[in-house]
């Protein structure tokens, strides 16, 4: 089972915030310095949050990120409210309605992703689900933010406050964060649509079900040749094409898996079932009645057998290493390419 790498919620720039006391203003700017002036530690928890979600494998860490964030948001409304505002209530009430809707979705609709990202794994439709409510909650954030700004700029504009564009380290790297996010999803879908094949296969097989092993098998196969056309059509991100590479290496086993070794492991469990009936009719056939074919059949059934387990769990066994091999490799991919694409500090 692989994992879920920890990073396919990306988020937007967090602006704006308060000052720790309630104070007066004596013109614009000194209230678009208030509320520039608390950007700083809410950008910077929001920062926390998007590395984790790139670099971090521990839910529980990304998730506390996320409750710290929302203390942030919290805290400013909370000082905002209290702070007098400069040329009536419009202004501040725009302010405010951003950061009550950023709270709400921190609250409320990424804490459902958190609830969807634990029961992911167990089918394509709950991933894509999931996957869908994370862009969704991410695309009212950046309409929030795309409000605000516009907002901020009228302000400024109508009070003759020359607003030099700036963009912020912070603004880059939340952009930069967005598309390497986007790619990564769209990537992992792909290769999650196959991967839960193959999950189904080794339920079978556990099982010992020979019709749902067929089957399982017949889909990973379809579906990875699928992938694997899918991937042609897929552009790299600046250039890197290591996540499709590595995709590309677990297709190719995944096909290579249901078409040449299914089969024998398949072939295997029939002639298993074959001599469990041989023998179970051998026992209950009175010594003094059985034939000497029973007994040529059942002690070459026996050979058959043996040498079949020897061959079962050779394939099991470098099926096994393969597959953990090729996973433990995209899994890597994945982390690095994350690593390389998005900052760090």
């Amino acid at each position: 089972m692989t994992k879920i790498i920890k990073s396919c919620i990306y988020m937007f720039l967090f602006t704006c915030i308060a000052t720790t006391y309630s104070q007066s203003f004596s013109n614009a700017n000194e209230y678009l310095d208030f509320v520039g002036g608390e950007q700083q530690e809410i950008t910077k928890n929001m920062w926390k949050y998007t590395k984790a979600l790139a670099h971090s494998k521990s839910d529980r860490s990304i998730n506390n990120k996320r409750k710290s964030l929302i203390k942030t948001v919290e805290n400013a409304i909370s000082k905002i409210e209290k702070a007098n505002s400069y040329d009536g209530d419009e202004y501040k009430n725009q302010v405010l309605n951003h950061l009550r809707l950023n709270e709400s979705l921190l609250k409320q609709d990424y804490a459902k992703i958190v609830d969807m990202k634990e029961v992911a794994n167990q089918s394509y439709d709950l991933m894509e689900a999931y996957m869908i409510a994370q862009e969704m909650a991410d695309k009212k954030m950046q309409e929030s933010q795309v409000e605000y700004e516009k907002n901020f700029y009228a302000f400024a504009a109508k009070h003759n406050i020359n607003i030099i564009e700036n963009e912020t380290d912070l603004g880059k790297k939340m952009q930069i964060s967005n598309k390497v996010f986007k790619h990564y999803n769209k990537m992992y879908l792909v290769y999650f649509k196959v991967y839960i094949n193959e999950v189904y296969l080794m339920d079978a097989l556990k099982k010992n079900d020979v019709s749902a092993i067929q089957q399982n098998a017949n889909a990973l196969n379809q579906s990875a040749n699928e992938g694997l056309e899918i991937l042609k059509s897929i552009e790299t991100y600046n250039n890197d094409s290591s996540i499709i590479e590595a995709t590309k290496k677990t297709f190719d086993f995944f096909i290579e898996e249901s078409e040449n070794n299914i089969p024998k492991m398949v072939d295997f469990l029939i002639l298993n079932e074959d001599f469990t009936t041989i023998k179970n009719t051998l026992e209950k056939t009175p010594e003094r009645k059985r034939t000497k074919e029973q007994i040529d059949t059942y002690n070459k059934k026996v050979k058959e057998l043996n040498k079949g387990v020897k061959d079962y769990n050779k394939i099991n066994q470098d099926l096994n290493t393969k597959r953990q091999n090729v996973i433990n490799s995209l899994n890597a991919t994945n982390d690095n390419f994350l690593a390389k694409h998005i900052p760090n500090d």
